[in-house]
């Protein structure tokens, strides 16, 4: 650990120590057994949902090449964080650089804002699609998926660097050891000597316009898919209809909960344990567990990995080895 002078600036510091989760050596080696094999199926369901999408004519759909974005935005997110992770969980605890600080923090923004906005394209999507069947195919289309999401891209690339410019002004004179398992905005203010009244009022702004605002939308897309849902006269076709939204609210629920946890109603007094588990979260589990819900359940997806596989008339251990993988 190094240790800073009061008299130190931004120009002066060169690295950080991120604290991790100290504790039992033995407790931290299970914890990385753990999130070594989430790392390594997550990194695995995440491509394999990126190359059947792009390979698999029965995918060419609106809602496959969202999820297909997602993915991409999970892969960027997930090979950001966890390696680090599982160097800070080996060595209890890590040094890293102030520009290799910043640039983790870029990253993180730039995935954690393009799902914001891709969710909320696909909330969109799913309204139209029960809201308004008839004019689907007029409304979204190649073009509206295309545009959307390089739109996503461009605003998360640019949003990012405001996110980062800020943080990187500070100084850093009592301490340099983050509490926490990535150079997240909140615990890098935290450590800060410097006025953060600019940076807080950033991150408020910023909350508003790209986690508030985004989630209004959702809610009022819901309540007018849930209404029309409801106005179906048959069970069977009111449960379609709720199955092809529910995997979506299920994954923006986990998201936006978090989010709001620790970014924009914190709860008072709240534990850096607390805040690391809540970031565990959308920073580890749900990148895992977003191919599981979307797709890899999806009959689509086990005929595309049927086709890509070539497994249609495979042998017995074919088949089972295309069980073991769904």
């Amino acid at each position: 650990m190094v240790a800073l002078s009061a008299k130190t600036n931004l120009t002066m510091v060169t690295e950080f120590f991120l604290l991790g989760f100290p504790g039992n050596q033995l407790l931290r080696n299970i914890i990385f057994l753990l999130f070594l094999l989430v790392f390594g199926a997550t990194i695995y369901g995440n491509l394999l949902i990126i190359v059947l999408v792009s390979t698999s004519k029965n995918l060419y759909t609106p809602m496959y090449f969202f999820i297909s974005q997602l993915s991409i935005s999970d892969v960027l997110l997930t090979t950001n964080i966890v390696p680090n992770l599982l160097h800070i969980l080996l060595n209890n605890g890590e040094t890293i650089t102030f520009i290799g600080c910043i640039t983790q923090l870029y990253f993180f923004s730039v995935s954690e804002v393009f799902e914001c906005l891709l969710l909320t394209v696909m909330s969109y999507d799913r309204y139209v699609a029960i809201c308004n069947p008839l004019r689907y195919t007029s409304i979204i289309t190649s073009e509206f998926c295309v545009k959307s999401v390089v739109l996503s891209w461009v605003l998360c690339f640019f949003v990012s660097i405001i996110v980062t410019i800020t943080p990187s002004k500070l100084s850093f004179c009592a301490t340099n050891i983050i509490d926490h398992f990535f150079c997240d905005i909140v615990p890098l203010v935290e450590i800060s000597c410097s006025d953060a009244f600019i940076v807080h009022l950033e991150i408020y702004l910023l909350s508003i316009a790209l986690v508030i605002a985004p989630s209004t939308i959702i809610i009022k897309c819901y309540v007018c898919i849930i209404v029309n849902i409801l106005k179906i006269p048959s069970s069977t076709g009111r449960q379609k209809a709720f199955s092809t939204c529910s995997s979506h609210l299920i994954v923006v629920s986990i998201f936006y909960w978090t989010l709001f946890s620790v970014y924009v109603f914190p709860t008072k007094g709240q534990s850096s344990t607390i805040s690391k588990i809540l970031s565990l979260l959308y920073t580890v589990f749900t990148p895992l567990v977003n191919p599981v819900i979307y797709s890899l359940r999806n009959k689509d997806i086990r005929k595309a990995i049927q086709g890509t596989f070539h497994l249609q008339g495979s042998s017995p251990c074919a088949k089972i080895d295309l069980i073991l993988l769904l």
